[in-house]
């Protein structure tokens, strides 16, 4: 899901306390916007080498790498999507927040420490360690890319919606405008500040979500006196529901399509994480394998205390608002957290005018963060592994790849921008999804096969993230989220959805690890077995470990 929720991050304002109060939203947009850029050119004057660049020098302690990796995986969709899917669906929207919660595992015990110990700047240094470099950091590069930019399109595209209704716009032109204003914004963070500014970006982020979620969690405790079991039996009364709001199958189980959907779309999110590249490079940036563990571990604790409070905000938008009032800002229930903060300052008054510029600014604060470390995950795979190690045979110099890397950052937040201008007025929930499908069924094979068996193989690699990569754009290509819906599609009118689910990750996920198997059974090179235990060593003790 990070997903299904970007999609429209839209905020419909209540109109007249909005126009009266729009200096202040403004002056709170201007202000945010001038204090991160500053960060960044802060932090663009220390970055000096590829790896302050690539990495932020490997100088950030395990406390600040966590707040900046919750920072970067508590995107719009967690604030705002959950909130909704909580306020209309109950128990069936927290399992949104468990999914996400849980990844973290996988990723904990799986990937975090071996991956740090064991490449430089990408998920390719990993990949190419013991295989034939050139092919295999050449299909980690466009995997890499096709990922980032399809999470990059749909943040774009929410940050416009967000945007233009915080301000009133309503001209197509107006949209487009404020798409490549973002765009913009995200390619001098990057360019500018490399990893340390894009890092420092994200835990100011950080911090601003966790405050303003936690204001409004006390502020809506404070209406039930603090007894959650009232505030849990009004939502549930308010529902519409009953006490069928408070138990499983609401959204999902009314058939057995719904019930495979939650089943792949649960698979997707929890191995996804795992897989994401802007999330992988975020080990990096750490000086030890220790330090890495000790990031998760506070990024777990950081966002298993955010997902806690999306309960509270949840149910108290269902008890508070009411489903009918939330649908009729935004169907999808993307609404409901600033219809809150709207609500407990006082609707109409500077109060809630305030309340709702926060959040809203701290909405828009989380789209830039998350928008920052995408395009510098893909740009940062386009430069090391397809241009310093494919194109340039491992023979360019620092300068040259930070170059590459800079001019691919430009290049990437065009094909945003104007993706994303295209995509303004599209669902897209379908984007997200499969960014998290692909990199569970391309990424995450692959990192993993290479960790832990010997006999992968160059041609498994390749079979497995090009496999994963197509099975899970041609099943979301062909799924009622790009047609076939006349109410969510993103193409609505047409129908050529032939697959029946959502999401594609109960197919290509096993598919993706069943690619790898047979491509590496089949394959006719010798596994290097000297170089795996190499990276065996090395991924589980850091012995030599950059």
């Amino acid at each position: 899901m990070s997903a299904a929720y970007h999609s429209h991050t839209a905020v419909h304002l209540a109109a007249s306390s909005t126009t009266e109060h729009r200096p202040l939203i403004i002056t709170l947009f201007a202000v945010f916007v001038a204090a991160t850029l500053g960060i960044t050119v802060w932090a663009g004057r220390q970055t000096k080498s590829a790896s302050d660049f690539y990495a932020g020098g490997r100088q950030f302690t395990a406390f600040q790498n966590g707040l900046a990796v919750s920072g970067d995986y508590m995107s719009a969709a967690s604030f705002l999507g959950i909130a909704g899917a909580i306020a209309l669906f109950g128990y069936d929207g927290f399992l949104y927040s468990i999914g996400f919660l849980v990844a973290w595992l996988v990723a904990l015990l799986l990937v975090a420490e071996p991956l740090r110990n064991s490449g430089r700047y990408t998920m390719g240094d990993v990949l190419a360690y013991r295989m034939r470099q050139r092919p295999v950091r050449t299909a980690s590069g466009v995997s890499t890319i096709v990922v980032s930019i399809f999470y990059l399109l749909a943040q774009m595209a929410g940050a416009g919606v967000l945007v233009s209704l915080l301000l009133g716009i309503t001209s197509d032109a107006g949209k487009i405008l404020i798409v490549a204003l973002v765009g913009v914004l995200m390619i001098v963070y990057v360019t500018i500040g490399g990893m340390k500014g894009t890092t420092w970006v994200q835990m100011v982020k950080a911090v601003l979500l966790i405050a303003g979620a936690l204001l409004m969690t006390f502020l809506v405790l404070l209406k039930f006196d603090f007894n959650i079991s009232d505030l849990l039996g009004t939502a549930a009364e308010k529902s519409g529901h009953g006490a069928a709001f408070l138990e499983p199958g609401l959204k999902y189980g009314a058939t057995g399509t719904s019930k495979l959907d939650f089943l792949s779309l649960g698979i997707a999110l929890v191995l996804g994480t795992a897989g994401l590249p802007h999330i992988l490079i975020r080990f990096y940036t750490v000086p030890t394998a220790k330090a890495a563990r000790k990031s998760v571990n506070w990024a777990i604790g950081i966002i298993g205390a955010f997902y806690l409070m999306t309960i509270a905000l949840g149910f108290g938008a269902a008890a508070l608002i009411g489903p009918d009032e939330i649908k009729a800002k935004n169907p999808a229930g993307n609404a409901a957290a600033p219809q809150l903060a709207e609500y407990l300052g006082g609707v109409g008054t500077t109060g809630g005018a305030v309340l709702l510029a926060v959040i809203s600014a701290v909405a828009f604060a989380t789209i830039l963060a998350v928008v920052a470390g995408l395009t510098l995950a893909s740009s940062s795979s386009f430069a090391h592994d397809i241009y310093a190690n494919v194109i340039r045979k491992g023979k360019a110099t620092e300068k040259e790849e930070m170059r590459a890397a800079r001019w691919a950052t430009v290049l990437i937040g065009a094909v945003a921008i104007a993706l994303g201008a295209f995509a303004r007025d599209m669902n897209v929930a379908g984007l997200v999804a499969l960014a998290f499908a692909v990199a569970a069924s391309a990424n995450l094979p692959t990192i993993l096969y290479s960790l832990f068996w010997k006999r992968f193989t160059t041609q498994g690699a390749l079979w497995s993230i090009y496999g994963g990569l197509a099975t899970s754009v041609i099943l979301v290509l062909f799924s009622p989220v790009v047609s076939g819906n006349p109410k969510t599609s993103m193409f609505k009118g047409v129908d050529f959805a032939w697959f029946p689910l959502e999401n594609p990750g109960l197919i290509s996920i096993p598919l993706g690890f069943l690619l790898g198997w047979i491509g590496s059974l089949l394959s006719k090179e010798e596994p290097d077995k000297g170089k795996y235990a190499e990276l065996e060593v090395k991924s589980l003790t850091g012995v030599g470990a950059h």
